[in-house]
């Protein structure tokens, strides 16, 4: 068997789907409220099973790489349509990045894609007639009147069909060792631009599996997986297994994806740790396929 660092390395893939994605930049009088208002933003966004978006903070900006010269945070979401990623969009901006003190957002997606959506265009209602729109370099801003000054928003936001859903499961001999290797990984694909890990603190404890035996569920708790229930069911954990964690990456191209899940297998790969595999439907999910062995084999892991 393939293995890394002397960790066993399933012959298997991740099973991944598009998604449409778009990326926001959101600033601030200073990076605590930036961060404040990119948390608010992207929160409740684990998964599109329950939520009405993907999204986490991309990284943190300094003022040099920001449009208005002050600090700020990239954000990414992604939905499963253009109109369910605008609505969403639309409103966790307006609930999250306006109603927070000294912020401004704008797209962050250069170029002309094509696919754009209306963010600002949609909030400026709440100008209530004393909005004003100026249009710079061909793209246009909304200015609404808040009571601590103005909150500038862009009018239109460009999208992209990302990837959402790359995985890979980090079974391990007890939970602190387990959760160590997700959070080593979490650490080395944050560093990975165009990415996100969309569930609380990057890493799922709650893997789950299409379907349940109540109708009313799209999906439910994945048995063989789960330590309490050997013996009980088919499982998939091999002997000394007590602990698994998932590792969820949507990302704005399959490169990035794919770059995502071998810094973070490779982090993974440490003591205690004793199998890396990902998760699939047998291909019937989603048309992209992350071969484990290939990607990693696919360039210096180490």
């Amino acid at each position: 068997m393939f293995t890394l660092n002397s960790v066993p390395i399933e012959d298997t893939f991740a099973e991944a789907f598009p998604m449409s994605a778009a990326r926001a930049i959101v600033t601030a009088g200073s990076i605590a409220w930036a961060r404040t208002a990119g948390l608010a933003a992207t929160g409740y966004a684990a998964s599109v099973i329950g939520c009405d978006a993907e999204a986490g903070i991309e990284r943190e900006l300094s003022p040099e790489e920001t449009p208005d010269g002050r600090p700020g945070v990239s954000l990414l979401f992604f939905g499963f349509s253009r109109d369910n990623l605008q609505k969403a969009l639309a409103n966790r901006v307006a609930q999250c990045v306006l109603t927070s003190a000294t912020t401004a957002c704008y797209n962050g997606l250069d170029g002309d894609t094509g696919k754009s959506i209306r963010i600002g265009g949609n909030l400026r209602f709440f100008g209530d007639g004393w909005q004003i729109s100026k249009l710079l370099d061909g793209r246009r801003y909304w200015r609404m009147p808040t009571m601590d000054g103005e909150f500038l928003c862009e009018d239109s936001f460009g999208t992209v069909k990302g990837v959402g859903g790359g995985n890979f499961l980090i079974l391990g001999e007890t939970q602190a060792l387990a959760l160590a290797a997700a959070e080593a990984a979490v650490e080395a694909i944050r560093l990975i631009p165009g990415t996100i890990m969309p569930f609380p603190g990057g890493v799922v404890r709650s893997g789950s599996k299409v379907g349940s035996k109540y109708k009313s569920l799209k999906a439910s708790t994945n048995e063989a997986y789960c330590p309490t229930l050997r013996g009980l069911v088919k499982t998939e954990l091999p002997v000394g297994v007590n602990a698994v964690y998932e590792i969820v990456i949507d990302g704005l191209d399959l490169a990035s994806v794919e770059r995502a899940m071998r810094v973070g297998i490779t982090a993974a790969c440490r003591p205690g740790v004793l199998k890396i595999t990902a998760g699939n439907y047998g291909g019937k999910l989603g048309p992209h396929h992350f071969h484990l062995h290939k990607l990693l084999q696919a360039e210096p892991v180490a």
